[in-house]
């Protein structure tokens, strides 16, 4: 497999003063002496590990568990994967470089920043360090978090339970929304450091940012915790993005310098090309089924200038519906930002908000097709072609939950895949329809039956993990090896069929 991306700590010497200079993400300089780093140096190597790893690691395994993807014939580098198996080995890189140098990071800005009582800087931060424990969270369940970044003090942290975790960094994010919030309140506007998301301004985006984390994480806890009354505050308040919050300074077709996720399956900086994430019949049937434009948008024709969508759980040709020139891949680009958070998933969660706390479906409504309608402007398509999509899904009340799952599947499909799964977890939908891929696909006499799939619907790979089985979904990541080979308070391992705390 590739080298993948990894960050240990700041460059020394860094300075970052726009896009075009930015931090080479898959340097892996030796770590400054702390007194030597600067949060002008912490904050953008913080950014960019969590950019390198979330943009690439768990969106490629986000999107085969989803179904977005199904594993390119010939080649098995994530065939397992696309059979619902992720084991221990997968995700060791990608956690031990979010742990270290995007939270480590994050860490010793908040540390700085409070100290100064540099505000903006310490929301800026606590922001970066709040998303990556969340995908943590989201895809292990729990992590070390109350014992965590304590240098040689600790050197095999406990590991906390998922809500405990969830609880921590939500505390955390209020109170340095508070204290921006307070010191904007005085000063008017307050500055950041130099980092990569909004390099160049004040506050003002990081607490839009923050408000719009705050409203993912009630939404995710609410099934288990009462955030009904934080949800009424947050949503009244109404300070939410108004555009995708996304890094965009990848900007370059060179090693360091573009999307991680095109550099790992589609550049050549590392002596070879990889070639495996194939556009799954599942989103394929979902697009093609109402002539959905972002098809075009999200995935490449395949070598006879169509689209087909190819089986999960299986990767080996039999006849020429099932060889290369068969295959759709993704419509990766060099400079495609690594979304955080979409304008369209705020809308999807302030249309369940108002759905299921509110009880107002008429600004349910209205927030769901805003949230189809700015996914297709995010793809460059235009509002007639969304109302297509809002006619082929109109919102249903009675089955809030199903629309808007599958309309956030889709929408999601063409940059974050690792959050559709999450909200697939959490909402139930797509589901499964009760086909395998056998149904689809006839592997002894290579018919091909894509009516079989019934669109917005999920079928069981050819092969499957045996701990899955039929009509189910992987609900969790194992421990990263290098967590259980080295850290002494790693518990047992748990099934990936075990619900993280907010889908039980």
């Amino acid at each position: 497999m590739k080298k993948i991306f990894t960050i240990i700590a700041a460059v020394a010497a860094l300075s970052l003063t726009s896009c075009k200079d930015f931090l080479d993400i898959n340097h892996s300089p030796n770590a400054p002496e702390e007194e030597q780093a600067t949060v002008d140096m912490a904050l953008p190597a913080a950014e960019m590990a969590l950019c390198a790893r979330y943009g690439d690691v768990y969106r490629i395994i986000g999107g085969y568990l989803a179904e977005h993807y199904a594993q390119y014939f010939g080649t098995s580098n994530y065939l397992g994967y696309s059979q619902f198996n992720v084991d221990a080995g997968s995700t060791t890189n990608s956690y031990t470089d979010i742990t270290r140098a995007a939270i480590g990071n994050a860490v010793f800005v908040q540390n700085k920043a409070k100290d100064q009582e540099l505000w903006g800087t310490y929301l800026a931060a606590t922001c970066i360090k709040v998303f990556a424990y969340q995908a943590l969270v989201d895809a292990y369940g729990e992590t070390p978090y109350s014992e965590a970044n304590k240098g040689k003090e600790i050197l095999s942290p406990k590991y906390d339970e998922g809500k405990d975790v969830y609880k921590g960094i939500i505390e955390e994010l209020s109170d340095a929304l508070d204290k921006a919030n307070g010191a904007i309140a005085v000063y008017g506007s307050i500055p950041v450091a130099t980092n990569l998301l909004y390099n160049g301004e004040d506050a003002t985006n990081w607490v839009k940012f923050a408000n719009a984390l705050l409203l993912k994480l009630y939404m995710r806890e609410r099934a288990v915790e009462s955030v009904d009354a934080k949800l009424d505050a947050l949503v009244a308040e109404g300070n939410f993005p108004d555009a995708s919050v996304a890094w965009t300074c990848l900007n370059k077709n060179e090693k360091g310098k573009a999307n991680p996720f095109y550099q790992e399956e589609f550049a050549s900086y590392f002596g070879s090309t990889q070639v495996n994430c194939g556009l799954n019949v599942a989103l394929y049937t979902a697009l093609d089924a109402y002539g959905d434009a972002r098809l075009a948008k999200f995935f490449s024709k395949n070598g006879s200038n169509a689209y087909w969508g190819s089986i999960s759980g299986y990767n080996m040709s039999l006849s020429d519906n099932y060889k290369s020139s068969a295959f759709c891949r993704p419509a990766a680009k060099y400079n495609d930002p690594v979304y955080l958070i979409s304008l369209s998933e705020i809308e999807f969660f302030l249309a369940e908000y108002y759905q299921k706390v509110k009880n107002d479906a008429v600004n349910a409504k209205a927030y769901y097709e805003a949230a189809i309608t700015d996914s297709f402007a995010e793809a460059g398509l235009t509002a007639a072609d969304a109302a297509a999509a809002i006619a082929a899904y109109p919102y249903s009340a009675a089955n809030a939950d199903k629309y808007i799952g599958i309309q956030k599947w889709i929408a999601l499909s063409g940059y974050n895949s690792f959050e559709a799964w999450c909200e697939m977890r959490r909402l139930g939908y797509p589901a499964f329809g009760g086909k395998k891929a056998e149904d689809i696909y006839n592997f002894s006499t290579d018919a091909v039956n894509t009516a079989a799939l019934t669109p917005g619907e999920l079928y069981t790979p050819y092969q499957v993990e045996a701990k899955i089985g039929a009509n189910s979904i992987v609900q969790r990541w194992p421990y990263p090896q290098a967590s259980v080979d080295y850290n002494t308070n790693c518990p047992k391992q748990k099934e990936t069929n075990e619900k993280v705390f907010w889908a039980k």
